[in-house]
């Protein structure tokens, strides 16, 4: 690390005197910059002006403890992406599992081995490397994905991906209680059942479809999100398709999931009027049953 740790900001918060001298001494012996705070509280104002490559947090302190300050630090999407390590003489399972609930990467006992420390801080410095290029490159290529928790907080998102949840949702503010009451809790459903299947995620009546891709690290699921108003959508099936309006209509509410009956009673026509539309649908995109045809519908409304 000595070779290029002064680049490496460690942030160490701790309420101990002693354990802040050993572990500023041990980071800077190995040339990484180190910052101190002794509070929860100091060291969420200490970030809003140095952003860390990494945190050692205290889990037990005063006012703040360590848990809260770091769900604080997740909360916060320009500091989201920083690996926090705990640091604690708490050995019960009950303890871990919180840091780990709360955001944190990892956990040491005190009293803290400088050695491991520092191979801890390695490791997670790797990774944090590698997402954040990634995530660059990401941007870069214009997908529209979006990085949450299994409580479907914000990690991260693309900026394609903030702009279209402002544009169609009308708010991207995750302290919007819109989004505490609306879509928060539908991100959350969605990781929680795993669905790879585009999914609904709805403000009042604007929507946008959302299909898990997969665990991008511990505990951050990534999303991908397309647009999915209705009036848009149609649309889109319309035109790529070669349907009617009304086709295009019936062919939406069907890659939606939703029977023929239930298809009648939104158009307001019979079952058989909805079956014959579904005849011509699968006529003209060469295929012989609704699975098929949603299936179509689907890849186009998230390639969009």
């Amino acid at each position: 690390m000595n070779d290029n740790g002064g680049s490496y900001i460690v942030l160490v918060v701790d309420d101990s005197p002693e354990t802040l001298s050993l572990l500023t001494d041990t980071l800077e012996d190995a040339g990484i910059t180190a910052l101190v705070a002794r509070s929860g509280g100091a060291a969420l104002s200490l970030i809003d002006r140095v952003m860390p490559d990494v945190i050692l947090m205290d889990a037990v302190m005063p006012e703040m403890d360590g848990f809260e300050t770091c769900r604080r630090i997740r909360q916060n999407k320009d500091t989201a992406h920083v690996p926090v390590i705990f640091m604690t003489g708490l050995t019960d399972t009950e303890h871990v599992v919180m840091g780990l609930e709360a955001g944190g990467v990892d956990y040491v006992t005190k009293p803290v081995p400088p050695f491991e420390i520092l191979a801890r801080i390695r490791v997670h410095l790797a990774n944090s490397r590698m997402a954040q290029s990634a995530r660059i490159a990401l941007d870069v290529a214009g997908r529209t994905l979006l990085a949450v928790n299994r409580k479907g907080e914000v990690l991260w998102s693309t900026p394609q991906a903030a702009g279209l949840l402002k544009r169609v949702l009308g708010v991207f503010d995750t302290d919007a209680p819109a989004w505490n009451n609306s879509v928060k809790p539908r991100l959350a459903d969605l990781v929680a059942q795993r669905a790879s299947d585009p999914t609904i995620v709805a403000a009042g009546n604007a929507r946008v479809l959302a299909a898990l891709l997969g665990e991008a690290g511990p505990g951050e699921f990534l999303l991908h999100l397309s647009d999915g108003t209705a009036a848009n959508d149609q649309t889109l099936l319309k035109q790529k398709l070669g349907l009617t309006a009304r086709e295009a209509e019936v062919l939406l509410w069907t890659a939606q999931g939703k029977s023929n009956r239930d298809i009648a009673e939104i158009l307001q026509c019979s079952p058989r009027t909805v079956n014959k539309h579904l005849e011509q649908i699968y006529a003209k995109l060469g295929v012989e049953n609704r699975t098929a045809a949603a299936a179509i519908a689907v890849r186009l409304l998230i390639d969009k």
